[in-house]
């Protein structure tokens, strides 16, 4: 079995699936995954101790100690016999993407693995990846598969907390219910509609801008993912499309490319 790990700032998603079916499983379709706390890493053992795992591949953007956790994990999941750990990093090109950054290797493993996994569900179009977690990404591709640059601000909840803490006079705001008034007339709901703006501001203005560089009549593809996309897509004005667990699906389709290299 295969063991795919996306281990971001805040939790920890995992997935498991045949490795010989690796060449023609859907790309999302699982045979068991879940999600945890990243301080509740160790629990995954428990749900792999059937699993048989033979390979993992890990996405990890939380750090060393974060690294060191996975790995206890891991050894403690497969018991005796120890397995192969891919830990997976930007490259120049992969999975067909190629990697437009300055110094390809600085761009977030993360974002590198959404943006494999959003071209391998929708190849051949211009696609907008937006990332909305505990900071927001939003990443441009062309058709081509052609990594153009992105942006990172902060995510809904750290906007939203960034004001309540460095300002003396504005609350603390635990929910995002708002409406489509674009002015709120109480402070909750100006702090939670500005934030929201922020953010789909943010997607709308890259997306506009892939447009303008792209064929005539070639509007990019927004695809929408992480924790804070169901709060931010009812506010977009453009199409967009959710799907869940988008560095997963990247690194499935990476270890999909590599075991046909080996074939």
């Amino acid at each position: 079995m295969l063991l795919l790990i996306d281990a971001g700032n805040t939790r920890i998603k995992w997935a498991v699936m045949e490795v010989a079916r690796l060449g023609q499983a859907e790309l999302g379709h699982w045979s068991v995954w879940g999600s945890v706390r990243k301080e509740d890493a160790c629990q995954i053992a428990d749900s792999l101790k059937e699993a048989a795992i033979q390979r993992v591949i890990i996405s990890n953007v939380a750090g060393a100690d974060m690294r060191h956790a996975l790995e206890r994990m891991v050894l403690r999941a497969v018991g005796l016999k120890p397995v192969p750990i891919c830990w997976f990093v930007s490259e120049a090109e992969l999975a067909g993407i190629r990697n437009g950054y300055r110094t390809p290797e600085q761009l977030g493993c993360d974002r590198f693995a959404a943006m494999i996994g959003a071209h391998a569900l929708f190849p051949h179009q211009p696609l907008i990846v937006a990332t909305c977690g505990t900071a927001t990404t939003v990443d441009a591709l062309t058709g081509e598969g052609c990594f153009v640059g992105g942006m990172i601000l902060p995510g809904l909840g750290l906007m939203a907390t960034s004001l309540a803490n460095n300002t003396a006079q504005l609350p603390q705001v635990p929910h995002y219910n708002v409406d489509e008034r674009p002015f709120a007339d109480n402070t909750n709901d100006a702090i939670v509609s500005g934030c929201i703006a922020a953010q789909a501001g943010a997607i709308e203005r890259a997306s506009a801008a892939l447009a303008r560089g792209g064929a005539p009549m070639e509007a990019p593809q927004c695809i929408l993912s992480g924790g804070a996309a169901a709060m931010i897509e009812p506010h977009l004005k453009i199409a967009c499309r959710r799907v869940d667990n988008l560095v997963l699906i990247g690194l499935q389709a990476v270890a999909a490319e590599q075991l046909g290299r080996l074939h």
